[in-house]
C-alpha cells in the first residue's frame, strides 16, 4: 500500500503537466498568424492576337504519283534477221539525239524481195504494152475486114440480081454466100478479140497492183531493218546483241523520250472539287460530255516536287483529268506534264526527272473571292476565341469551310475587324480579362500563306 505522501506527489506531477500544456495552448493561440488577404486583382493572361480580315486566297490541291515519260518507244522487230549493226552506245541509260542510227538487221532478204517485185513489175509493164499494141492492131484489122465484108455483101447482092435474070448460075450464088459468111465470121472473131481486151487489161492492172503491193512491202521491210532514234531519247532495257538472230515480234530495246515527262497524281476528290469549283464551266458544244474538256485547265498552276530530294521541283501544267477513280484509294487522277525534265540538271541538288521517281504534285488557282482566313490552331473544337472592346474573352462558334496546310477558311461566325486570339488558353472562360498583344509578323505570314507563298 502506498503512503499518502506518494499519492500526493503523483497528483502534483499530473497537475503540473496539465498546467504546462494549457499554458502552451494559450501561448500558441495568442501568437497565431491570421492568413492575409491580397487585395490586388488576379493578373490577366497575355495572348497573341490578330485582326480578322478577308484575304485573297489561293486554293491548292495536292497529290502523289510516279513519273513516266510522255513518249515511250518499244523497238519491236517487224522482220526476222541477224543483227549486223549495233550502236556502240546502245546501253541502258545512254542519252542519244534524234536521228542517231541505233541498230540494223540483215537486209538481204528484203532486198531480194524488192528486186523480185521490181522484175515482176517490169514484166507486167511489157505485157501491158504488148496488150495495147494488140488492141491497136486488132482495131485496124477489124476496120479492114469490115470493108471487105461490105464489099462481099455488095457482090452477093449483085450475084442475086444476076441469078434472077439467068446470067449467073445458082452455084456461083452459093459460093458467094459462103464467102460472105466467112468474111462475117472473120469480122465477128476480131470484134470478140476486141471485147476481151478490157478484161485482159483489168487482169494486168490487178497483177500490177498486187506486185506493187509486194514491192511496197519489200521496201517497208527494208526500212524496218534499220532503227533510228525518232526523237531525243534515253535508252532503257536493251535485249539485242550484235550477230544475234531475232524473230519478228521480238523486242530489241526500250527508250524514253526526254522532251517531256508526265505524272499521274492521285488527288483527293474534295481537294479537286474545291479547286475546279473556282472555274466557270463552258457550255457544252456538240457532243462534248467530258467535264474536263469544258474547263480551262491552263489557269491551274502546277508543280512537281521530288519527295525524296532536297527541294528539287519542276514547273508543270495540267494536261488532262484521267477517266475514272483509282480503284484502291478512290482518288481522282490528274495528269500533269513537265517539259524539258533534263534541263538544269545538278546531280546532288536537282536531278533529272526520270521514270518511276516518286513526286508530290501541287495544283493551285486563285479563289474568285476573298476568304476569311485564320490559323488552324486558332480554332478550338469549332470555336474561336475573340477579344471584345473591354478586353474580355468571347468564345464564338464558327463554321470551317475547309483547312489548307495550317490555315482554316471560315465560312460563318467571324466578321471582319474582330480580334482573334491565336494562342491556346487554358482555361478559356467567357468574360475573363485578357491582355492582348498584336502579332504583326504572324499577320504578314498569314497573308503570304493565303497567297500560296512559302512561309
Amino acid at each position: 500500500m502506498n503512503s499518502p505522501s506518494k499519492r500526493w506527489g503523483r497528483g502534483l506531477l499530473i497537475a503540473s503537466g496539465l498546467a504546462i500544456g494549457i499554458l502552451l495552448i494559450v501561448v500558441f493561440v495568442v501568437n497565431r498568424q491570421v492568413p492575409s488577404r491580397d487585395a490586388a486583382a488576379p493578373a490577366a493572361p497575355t495572348v497573341r492576337v490578330i485582326t480578322a480580315e478577308p484575304l485573297p486566297f489561293v486554293i491548292e490541291a495536292r497529290g502523289y504519283g510516279t513519273v513516266r515519260p510522255a513518249r515511250r518507244w518499244d523497238a519491236i522487230a517487224n522482220v526476222p534477221g541477224r543483227v549486223v549493226e549495233r550502236h556502240e552506245g546502245l546501253e541502258s541509260g545512254t542519252l542519244l539525239a534524234k536521228g542517231t542510227p541505233l541498230l540494223e538487221l540483215d537486209p538481204s532478204r528484203s532486198r531480194l524481195a524488192k528486186a523480185k517485185a521490181q522484175a515482176e513489175l517490169a514484166s507486167l509493164a511489157a505485157e501491158q504494152a504488148q496488150l495495147e499494141m494488140e488492141a491497136e492492131n486488132t482495131q485496124r484489122l477489124v476496120a479492114l475486114e469490115r470493108e471487105r465484108f461490105d464489099l462481099a455483101e455488095q457482090e452477093l447482092a449483085r450475084i442475086e440480081r444476076l441469078v434472077t435474070t439467068g446470067a449467073v448460075s445458082r452455084s456461083r450464088l452459093d459460093e458467094e454466100r459462103r464467102a460472105t459468111l466467112a468474111q462475117r465470121q472473120t469480122v465477128q472473131s476480131l470484134e470478140n478479140e476486141l471485147r476481151l481486151i478490157p478484161s485482159r487489161r483489168q487482169r494486168l492492172d490487178a497483177e500490177i497492183d498486187r506486185t506493187t503491193t509486194r514491192l511496197d512491202q519489200a521496201r517497208q521491210d527494208l526500212e524496218d531493218t534499220r532503227f533510228v532514234a525518232p526523237y531525243d531519247l534515253r535508252l532503257g532495257e536493251v535485249e539485242a546483241e550484235l550477230h544475234q538472230y531475232v524473230n519478228a515480234g521480238q523486242r530489241l530495246f526500250r527508250a524514253d523520250g526526254i522532251e517531256a515527262a508526265e505524272v499521274v497524281a492521285q488527288v483527293p476528290l474534295d481537294m479537286l472539287r474545291r479547286l475546279l469549283g473556282t472555274q466557270t464551266v463552258r457550255d457544252a458544244d456538240g457532243e462534248t460530255l467530258d467535264i474536263a474538256q469544258r474547263l480551262d485547265l491552263s489557269v491551274i498552276e502546277a508543280e512537281a516536287i521530288l519527295v525524296a530530294g532536297r527541294g528539287a521541283r519542276w514547273p508543270a501544267r495540267v494536261v488532262r483529268i484521267a477517266n475514272g477513280l483509282d480503284p484502291i484509294t478512290r482518288t481522282a487522277r490528274v495528269v500533269v506534264r513537265v517539259n524539258e525534265p533534263y534541263r538544269h540538271v545538278a546531280p546532288l541538288t536537282h536531278p533529272a526527272l526520270v521514270r518511276d521517281m516518286y513526286v508530290r504534285v501541287r495544283l493551285a488557282t486563285r479563289a474568285s473571292a476573298t476568304q476569311m482566313v485564320v490559323p488552324a490552331s486558332a480554332v478550338h473544337q469549332g470555336e474561336v476565341y475573340l477579344v471584345d472592346s473591354r478586353q474580355r474573352l468571347v468564345r464564338r462558334p464558327v463554321t470551317v469551310a475547309f483547312e489548307q496546310h495550317d490555315l482554316a477558311v471560315i465560312a460563318e461566325g467571324l466578321e471582319s475587324g474582330e480580334t482573334v486570339i491565336v494562342d491556346d488558353l487554358t482555361p478559356a472562360i467567357n468574360g475573363m480579362t485578357i491582355d492582348p498583344r498584336r502579332d504583326d509578323d504572324l499577320a504578314k505570314r498569314l497573308r503570304r500563306q493565303s497567297l500560296g507563298e512559302t512561309p
